[in-house]
């Protein structure tokens, strides 16, 4: 069974920094891409970053781009999110999630949330 479990969110003032984490287990993860993926208050999901299976390929989104750094662990079935900077409006819940040969989304973990306010 896939099972992707995110850890690492809190609540953290404007500025501040976190390190998410989405530990994997029930497949070979070190031959699937990951996504990183946010959903706000009220809003629809937001795609923030994607990292290739060897983590030699890295994506982000335009909104995150030099404040969010991906990267995974293969030794340890893990894949990360470093945040800095943090902003109100990265206040969201932020899941992980496992793409399939096809790029397609195939998993989600259940998200951790990430609350942005002084």
């Amino acid at each position: 069974e896939v099972q992707l479990v995110e850890s690492g969110g809190g609540l953290v003032q404007p500025g501040g920094s976190l390190r998410l984490s989405c530990a994997a287990s029930g497949f070979t993860f070190s031959t699937y891409f990951l996504t990183w993926v946010r959903q706000a208050p009220g809003k629809g999901l937001e795609w923030v970053s994607t990292v290739s299976s060897t983590g030699d390929t890295i994506t982000y989104a335009d909104l995150v781009k030099g404040r969010f750094t991906i990267s995974r662990d293969n030794a340890k079935n893990t894949l990360y999110l470093q945040i800095s900077n943090l902003k109100p409006e990265d206040t969201a819940v932020y899941y992980c999630a496992k793409l399939s040969y096809s790029s397609n989304i195939d998993y989600w973990g259940k998200g951790t949330p990430v609350t942005v306010s002084s």
